[in-house]
């Protein structure tokens, strides 16, 4: 390793620890997914239990539990708060980063490894993915790292000329299936089916040649599996085959049926892609199109793998019944890459910064300039929306007390000035300054967003509630929401440790908070258009309503 790599190594790091780890903890976790993660993590620490996922003490078998090994560690050192929560992903954000741009040098040169790393830094998604408490930053990593390690196996094994690769090609397959591995004791199965099924495409493309044969395929398996075993193993041999079965049903269903009623429209993921990596994504498309002829076979190569790994997470979440956001959040490994290609390409002469590629740049952008200009009008404006709105609850949500100022439109003004600055730089022919300035403003665009939004928007969406479980904190009470889903009453009540039960005593529980004999206190809270559920059970009195949020209490009998 030479200075200069040293030096852009730390560099790309500190960027990471500048940007990702800061105010991390400044506003509180989001339900679904963060507040479910870090409650997962919390109720690890209490039960001394690291091979069984629990939640509300109850077996929990979505999730594989490496990413709360994870938080469980960063709260051991900094409290359950939400700045634990969130600090792995802050981590795999700064090492994602160095990680690109030695990749990048490795396949090209300095120079694209600082395109490829600043293009991921300053899209909006990739970054803002490593602001969050969500699992998905570690479960890509590791699939890509999983993948590209597999890449570099075929390559040692067909004697791909003009890279260098110092390792037995059985070594880079054992550190793919590692990753692999990995990928499976972060997130489940679909790991090893994403790396599974580019392998596929790949052959298919090869015309059915055998780039990689059965022992060599089995051994990749091999490894992965090996790495699994350190849960899937301990937790049968602990505990039986129960917990890993219904672990795995439930890794089908989620394939087969809409989860949690996320539904959406076929092109769901193309648009989250294109508006979401936004501006990585308008850079990307290039790359379906006819480029420069690559000067080495590998280079070729790596690009063609990349497509591959593109579509194939593209087309398996569009056919998915669920569509959430982050389902297709693999895709900013190769989006980015795409986008850094050609990046690359325009700095090199090889293509030019075509007039499509500044107007897409404006409507794309325009998009978020507009949504961020208009939004402090609107809260200065409430009144008058409200009537417009149909949803009762969404209506009381906008009652919530927030200040908003006409300086609230900054970021929107910023990044639209920022867009004119790098498209007008681009085209004056100062191309690498104007992309510097577009992707690491990009950056800054994101930082400003969170700054000024989005307190306000967890004020507005769910703070009414989460202040009313915080209250809770230290009494000796019940708590439990009616009505809609929520992870909020276990992780902000701090729920104490009592005693482990099974999924299927959940709706007896519920049903003794209800109408049982209890022992202590039962504190309820419903959403504005869901107390008629309520109502049903009489002991239950209101004694507040917020934002949205109806509050009840069923009072033991002494």
């Amino acid at each position: 390793m030479n200075s200069k790599q040293i030096q852009y190594s730390l560099l790309f790091a500190a960027l990471g620890v500048f940007f990702f780890i800061p105010f991390n903890g400044g506003v509180h976790l989001f339900d679904w997914d963060e507040i479910n993660f870090a409650e997962i993590s919390r109720e690890m620490l209490l039960t001394q239990d690291y091979t069984r996922v629990y939640i509300d003490f109850a077996p929990f078998w979505e999730k594989p539990p490496l990413f709360f090994w994870m938080q469980v560690l960063a709260m051991k050192l900094f409290g359950v708060n939400e700045f634990a929560a969130r600090l792995p992903n802050a981590l795999i954000g700064v090492a994602t980063l160095v990680l690109l741009f030695n990749i990048g040098r490795k396949l090209y040169n300095d120079r694209f490894g600082y395109i490829w790393a600043g293009v991921y830094f300053g899209s909006i998604l990739p970054f803002l993915y490593f602001k969050s408490g969500i699992i998905d930053p570690y479960f890509n990593f590791f699939i890509f790292l999983g993948i590209y390690f597999f890449i570099l196996f075929y390559w040692k094994k067909d004697k791909f000329g003009n890279i260098e690769l110092k390792w037995n090609p059985w070594t880079y397959l054992f550190i793919g299936g590692f990753f692999i591995g990995l990928g499976i004791l972060t997130k489940g199965q679909v790991a090893y089916l994403i790396a599974a099924l580019t392998f596929f495409v790949y052959w298919v493309d090869q015309r059915l040649r055998f780039y990689v044969n059965v022992p060599e395929f089995l051994f990749f398996t091999f490894a992965a599996t090996l790495v699994t075993l350190g849960w899937y193993g301990v937790e049968t041999a602990k505990n039986g085959p129960w917990f890993i079965n219904e672990f795995n049903i439930y890794q089908y269903r989620l394939f087969s049926t809409p989860d949690a009623g996320h539904r959406g429209f076929p092109g769901y993921h193309f648009a989250v892609l294109l508006v979401g990596c936004f501006p990585a994504s308008i850079f990307a498309i290039r790359n379906f199109w006819p480029m420069p002829k690559e000067e080495f076979a590998y280079r070729k190569d790596f690009k063609k793998w990349m497509k591959y790994l593109f579509w194939v997470v593209l087309i398996l979440f569009t056919i998915v019944k669920s569509k959430i956001v982050h389902y297709s959040s693999m895709c900013y490994f190769p989006l980015t890459f795409l986008a850094a290609n050609t990046i690359y390409h325009i700095l090199e002469e090889g293509i030019d910064f075509s007039p499509w590629m500044k107007r897409l740049l404006y409507i794309v952008g325009g998009i978020f300039v507009f949504a961020t200009v208009a939004l402090p009008f609107i809260g200065m404006n409430v009144e008058s929306i409200i009537p417009l709105i149909n949803d009762p609850f969404a209506q009381a949500n906008l009652e919530a007390d927030v200040n908003w100022t006409i300086w609230q439109i900054i970021p929107g003004v910023f990044l639209l000035a920022l867009m004119i600055y790098a498209v007008r730089t681009i085209v004056k022919g100062q191309k690498q300054l104007g992309f510097s300035v577009l992707f690491a403003g990009t950056a800054v665009f994101v930082m400003l967003t969170l700054f000024f939004y989005i307190g306000k928007i967890e004020r507005i969406s769910q703070r009414a509630a989460i202040e009313f479980f915080e209250e809770r904190q230290g009494e000796d009470c019940y708590v439990m929401t009616s009505g809609y889903k929520s992870y909020a009453h276990l992780f902000y009540t701090q729920k104490p440790y009592e005693k482990l039960y099974q999924q299927e005593d959940r709706e007896p529980r519920k049903q003794f908070m209800l109408t049982g004999p209890i022992d202590k206190d039962v504190y309820l809270v419903t959403k504005v258009h869901k107390t008629h559920h309520v109502e049903e059970y009489p002991e239950f009195k209101e004694i507040g309503r917020k934002n949205g949020f109806v509050f009840y209490k069923r009072t033991a009998k002494k």
